[in-house]
C-alpha cells in the first residue's frame, strides 16, 4: 500500500480509489445518482427535535453581541452543482468564472521580475524580504523566484500579483528566525478592504517552526501563523504548493477576522472564488487546509499528513487534513488525500458560528486518521442545545477510509470511519470502508449518526476487516436520536439501531442483521 506520507503525490489519488474500491465508479452516473438522493433528502420533511435548551452564560451572550458589530446574517445558498467535464476531471459549475478572471490575471501582469534582481539570495542565510517587497512593488507583477532557499520575515502580496517558483522541494521560501510566532509566511496586503486575482505556484514554504524551540503552543490567534493565507481575497489560486511545519495552517482560505456571532450569523469580509490545487502539507499544528466564512472554495489532487497538533493542549489536537469551517459555504473537494491526522475530512462549525453548509466531497482517500470523516455542529448536539440553523447539504461521492485509529492528538476519541452529528440533507454513495483485522477497535461502530442528525442517506456502502469493531452503522438513539435515516446497498451485516429512532429505513442490504 502507498504510504502517504509527506512525498506521496495526490495526482495518484483516484487511480488509488479505484484499486482500493476494486472497481471503477463512474463519477457522472454516481454524482448524477447522488444529487437524485440529495433531492429526496431536501424534500422529506424531519422528524421534529423537541429541545429542553438551556439559555447561554451572561459572558458568552456579551461575547456574541460584540462579534454581531462584525458579522452578518447568513442563509443558507442553492447548492452549487458539480459537472464531469471532457476530460473526466470533476469541476464545480463556477469554474468558468474563475477560468475568466484567470485570463484577466494573466493580462492585467505587466511586468515580470526575477526577485534574485532585486537583491535575493537563495542561500537559506540572507534575509530576503526587502528584496521580495522591491520585487512585488503595488503588484500588476510576475515574480519570478528560482531554485534556492529564501529567508524573509513575510510577504504581502497586493492584488494582480502572481509568484512563481521552480517546484516544491527546488524553491523554498522559509520563514526568518526572529520572525514572531503570528507570522504568515505568504498572505495578502490588505484583509481589511481585501484583494484581488492573486496566484502562487511551485514553491515550498516553511514556517520554520524550530526557531520556537519546545515551545509548547506554536500560534497566536485567529488566521495568524500559517504558511499561507488568503483573507478577503476574491479569485486566487494556489497551484503545486507545499506547506511545512505551519504553527496553525498549512493553508487557510478566510475572512478578515474569525467571527463568533452566534449560529445565524457569518463574518465580512470572506474569500470567494479560490482554487487550490497539488497542495501538500505536514507538520501543522492545526489543520493542513482550512477555510472560514468563505464560498466558491475549489480544493483538488491535495494531500496533508502527519500534523503537530501543537496549537492545540497536548492529547486534545484537533489537527485535520481539510477542515471546512465556520460559516463556509458552497466548497468542493475532489480526490484528496489525507493520512494520520485527527479527522481526513471535517465539516463543522463552533458552537458560537454557523455551519459549513452545501459542502460536497468527490474521491478522498483518508488512511489511519481518527475520524475519517467527521460532520459536525459542535454545541448543537445534546437535547439541552439549540437546533442548528446552518447545519445543512453535504454531498459525498467516492469515498475511501483505510484503518481509522486511535492517537495521541486526541487521547480519549474512539476510531470511527465516518460521523454524522446535528447536520441535515446528507447524501453518502459509494463509500469503501477497509479496516486492519488485527486492530483493537474495543467494540466501537465504524460510522456513527449521532446528535440530531436528521435526512441521512447512505448508498452502495462496503466494509470489511473491521473484526474487532461493534456495530459497522449505528444510529443513536435518546432523546437527541438520529433520524429520517435512510441506508441502502451496503454489505454490512451488523446495523444498530438505537431506541426511539422513529423513522429508518434499509433497502437492498439482504445480507444486513438489524439489532435494536
Amino acid at each position: 500500500m502507498a504510504t502517504y506520507d509527506k512525498t506521496h503525490d495526490p495526482g495518484k489519488n483516484n487511480e488509488l480509489l479505484t484499486q482500493i474500491a476494486g472497481k471503477q465508479v463512474d463519477l457522472k452516473e454516481a454524482i448524477q445518482e447522488t444529487e437524485r438522493l440529495f433531492e429526496q433528502c431536501r424534500q422529506t420533511p424531519h422528524s421534529p427535535i423537541f429541545e429542553k435548551a438551556q439559555s447561554l452564560p451572561f459572558s458568552e451572550k456579551i461575547k456574541e453581541r460584540l462579534f454581531r458589530l462584525t458579522a452578518k446574517r447568513s442563509r443558507i445558498l442553492e447548492p452549487a452543482r458539480i459537472h464531469v467535464d471532457g476530460e473526466g476531471k470533476v469541476i464545480p459549475d463556477w469554474k468558468d468564472k474563475l477560468d475568466q478572471e484567470y485570463v484577466r490575471l494573466i493580462e492585467n501582469i505587466k511586468t515580470e521580475v526575477n526577485v534574485v534582481d532585486y537583491g535575493a539570495i537563495g542561500d537559506g542565510k540572507t534575509d530576503c524580504t526587502a528584496a521580495f517587497k522591491k520585487a512585488i512593488g503595488k503588484g500588476r507583477v510576475k515574480v519570478i523566484v528560482p531554485p534556492g532557499v529564501f529567508i524573509t520575515k513575510e510577504i504581502r502580496l497586493p492584488s494582480w500579483t502572481w509568484v512563481m517558483g521552480s517546484g516544491k522541494g527546488t524553491t523554498t521560501i522559509k520563514l526568518h528566525d526572529q520572525a514572531s510566532k503570528g507570522t504568515r509566511l505568504i498572505t495578502n496586503t490588505n484583509h481589511g478592504r481585501g484583494n484581488h486575482h492573486l496566484l502562487v505556484k511551485g514553491m515550498s514554504l516553511d514556517w520554520n517552526v524550530e526557531r520556537l524551540g519546545d515551545e509548547a503552543k506554536t500560534s497566536t490567534w485567529g488566521n495568524h501563523s500559517s504558511c499561507l493565507t488568503y483573507a478577503n481575497v476574491t479569485y486566487g489560486w494556489v497551484k503545486d504548493v507545499e506547506g511545512i511545519n505551519p504553527g496553525l495552517h498549512c493553508f487557510d482560505i478566510s475572512s478578515t477576522l474569525y467571527n463568533y456571532a452566534g449560529d445565524g450569523y457569518r463574518a465580512h469580509g470572506g474569500s470567494q472564488y479560490v482554487w487550490l490545487d497539488h497542495v501538500t502539507g505536514f507538520g501543522f499544528g492545526d489543520d493542513g487546509i482550512t477555510t472560514h466564512h468563505s464560498e466558491y472554495i475549489f480544493i483538488s489532487n491535495s494531500h496533508m499528513c502527519d500534523p503537530s497538533g501543537r496549537s492545540h493542549r497536548q492529547g486534545f489536537s484537533n489537527s485535520n487534513g481539510i477542515e471546512v469551517d465556520d460559516g463556509s459555504r458552497n466548497v468542493l473537494l475532489v480526490n484528496n488525500s489525507s493520512a494520520r491526522c485527527f479527522g481526513g475530512v471535517e465539516i463543522k462549525a463552533h458552537q458560537n458560528s454557523s455551519a459549513a453548509s452545501n459542502v460536497q466531497i468527490v474521491g478522498h482517500i483518508s488512511v489511519h486518521d481518527n475520524r475519517a470523516f467527521n460532520f459536525r455542529h459542535i454545541g448543537h448536539h445534546k437535547i439541552t442545545d439549540t437546533e442548528s440553523k446552518s447545519a445543512f447539504n453535504i454531498m459525498a461521492v467516492n469515498l475511501a477510509a483505510i484503518s481509522p485509529i486511535f492517537t495521541e492528538l486526541y487521547n480519549d476519541s474512539t476510531p470511527r470511519g465516518m460521523v454524522v452529528s446535528a447536520y441535515k440533507n446528507v447524501v453518502v454513495n459509494h463509500f469503501t470502508l477497509v479496516g486492519d483485522p488485527d486492530y483493537d477497535y474495543k467494540g466501537n461502530p465504524v460510522i456513527a449518526l449521532q446528535y440530531r442528525a436528521r435526512n441521512v442517506i447512505l448508498n452502495n456502502i462496503s466494509v470489511t476487516d473491521f473484526n474487532k469493531a461493534g456495530a459497522v452503522i449505528k444510529v443513536y438513539g435518546g432523546e437527541n436520536r438520529a433520524d429520517s435515516i435512510k441506508i441502502r446497498n451496503c454489505s454490512s451485516e451488523k446495523i444498530k439501531i438505537g431506541s426511539e429512532v422513529q423513522d429508518f429505513n434499509i433497502e437492498n442490504s439482504e445480507s444486513a442483521k438489524v439489532y435494536f
